[in-house]
């Protein structure tokens, strides 16, 4: 469905073929802000580009924390690091969104209404009004080697720690269980729970499960 410069494509299928091409034709920069596991099409191929990107095209990454405490796409997320992106983690969740060259934005939407719609968007003031959006969370977001930096041991333990979180298991138990004592135990959640962007344990274990972390 197409209005005054707005596409609104439905489903992955359709959308995909899209985005490979208008990313190989970048010219200036990518912009990705990325909330859910494998979105994307560069997240859903079976394999990770083995060359950098095009030189002159700026590619910037905004990872949701809670993606990075999956170690797969934690090591996808420094391969595309290491592939030339600059890649940052916001404080708070983001949109999942997707800017070419300034000109063209994707916003994706939800699946409460079936297949995920995908809303292509080329009218300069709204794509002008997204980037500010986009440009804000990127300013205030952690490099990633510095975020991730001193939460190695965190991502390794964050499995046992997120399946007690989800049994209900009382903190004593629960850190016998994982290990650690209960001071650290507590500690944790607390550490998984910001990266979560969750309030309260309940909301962690439901975010869990959502990002197919549990």
């Amino acid at each position: 469905m197409t209005t005054s410069g707005i596409t609104v494509v439905r489903g992955e299928q359709e959308l995909y073929p899209w985005l490979a091409h208008a990313f190989a034709h970048a010219r200036t920069e990518i912009s990705c802000a990325v909330d859910q596991l494998f979105s994307w099409v560069v997240t859903r191929t079976a394999s990770v580009p083995a060359t950098r990107f095009p030189p002159g095209v700026r590619v910037c990454k905004l990872y949701r924390a809670g993606l990075l405490l999956d170690p797969a796409f934690a090591g996808y997320a420094h391969t595309m690091a290491d592939l030339g992106a600059e890649v940052r983690v916001p404080e708070r969740e983001v949109n999942e969104t997707v800017l070419i060259d300034r000109r063209v934005a994707v916003l994706a939407g939800d699946t409460a209404h079936g297949p995920r719609g995908y809303s292509v968007v080329t009218v300069p003031e709204v794509v002008q009004g997204i980037a500010s959006l986009f440009d804000t969370a990127w300013a205030t977001a952690a490099p990633l080697e510095l975020w991730d930096a001193d939460r190695t041991d965190l991502r390794a333990l964050a499995p046992r720690v997120l399946e007690a979180l989800a049994a209900g298991a009382k903190d004593e138990t629960a850190a016998r269980t994982v290990g650690l004592s209960v001071r650290t135990y507590r500690r944790r959640v607390a550490e998984l729970m910001a990266a979560l962007g969750a309030e309260t344990r309940f909301q962690a274990g439901v975010r869990a499960r959502e990002l197919g972390l549990i």
